[in-house]
């Protein structure tokens, strides 16, 4: 899923192409994209682009009238710029969006289909909207502190939670975690004042990192390569990788449908954590430390033979 160095990047290469240009037409492809009703999609058409922000996860483009179209891309979704409008859509394209100077367009790989768009109107539509998460960029230390101590969640969960703070995923919290040296299953509320302020600096630090690399990758052309899973990360995706720090074989926990890396010699004293399905699989038989990975009764990762 973009995140908010992906979002940045985005409203950047937007405002340089769309703003002050004509949003001429949008076509939706499929009627699952529209989640709102009312003002209805034609209300936005034939007006001029006067704003871009940001909402979380979401960008917010604003047209005259106090209208914005909102663009939730979840995890699979995607903007292309397009100098003319195309012969034909490509494949799962959802909206096409004409401007007067070129073509937006938003498309989805699989099937499940999450990405939304919403028109709304006005401040109090955009409000409507917001998960409430406050960005780290305006935050003093203190305040950080009491966002993520203000119930007593696991590291991973307080970061990625919209209702606290803006625009931070799956990868970039990995990312963070690992740059803070603390494990992603610390709960909140054991932090000592050491621990908030470095996590307070990191988080500012990565994020500020990556929305400089992708800035540098991306240029004057429009973001293409958006996703999750970059060679320049230290943790994220990068299970049996050594760790850059300390050479340590990165490890994972599995979730529904995400993942957390980390490194267990510089996050988690050398523990192993263990996500409820492999405890399950592998009971007591399961690697608790980073010698066990090591033990000749196991096969690379841990996994007994």
């Amino acid at each position: 899923m973009p995140e908010l160095p992906d979002i940045v990047v985005y409203l950047e290469a937007l405002e340089r192409r769309i703003l002050k240009q004509t949003l001429v037409r949008v076509d939706v492809a499929t009627p699952f994209l529209l989640r709102s009703v009312t003002p209805p999609l034609a209300s936005v058409e034939g007006k001029d682009v006067v704003a871009l922000r940001r909402l979380g996860k979401r960008i917010c483009i604003g047209v005259e009238g106090s209208l914005w179209l909102v663009l939730h891309l979840m995890i699979a979704g995607r903007l292309h710029w397009l100098g003319k409008k195309p012969r034909r859509p490509a494949p799962k394209t959802l909206a096409l969006f004409e401007f007067s100077n070129g073509i937006l367009t938003l498309t989805e790989a699989g099937s499940q289909r999450r990405a939304s768009l919403h028109v709304v109107q006005g401040e109090a539509g955009l409000r409507a909207l917001d998960p409430g998460g406050e960005d780290v960029f305006a935050l003093t230390p203190d305040r950080f502190g009491q966002l993520l101590q203000s119930a007593n969640h696991t590291l991973k969960r307080a970061l990625t939670d919209p209702r606290l703070l803006s625009g931070i995923g799956n990868a970039y919290s990995d990312e963070i975690l690992f740059q803070a040296r603390l494990s992603p299953l610390k709960l909140t509320q054991a932090l000592s004042p050491d621990d908030v302020e470095r996590l307070f600096d990191a988080t500012r630090a990565e994020l500020a990192k990556w929305i400089a690399l992708l800035r540098e990758e991306c240029g004057s052309t429009f973001p293409g390569a958006v996703t999750a899973f970059r060679p320049a990360m230290a943790v994220h995706g990068k299970f049996q990788e050594p760790c850059p720090r300390c050479g340590t074989r990165i490890q994972r926990i599995r979730y529904a449908a995400h993942e957390t890396n980390y490194c267990p010699k510089c996050q988690t004293e050398g523990r192993l954590l263990a996500d409820r399905a492999r405890s399950r699989l592998l009971r007591e038989r399961r690697p608790k430390a980073i010698e066990d990975l090591e033990d000749p009764k196991t096969k690379r990762g841990g996994v007994p033979r």
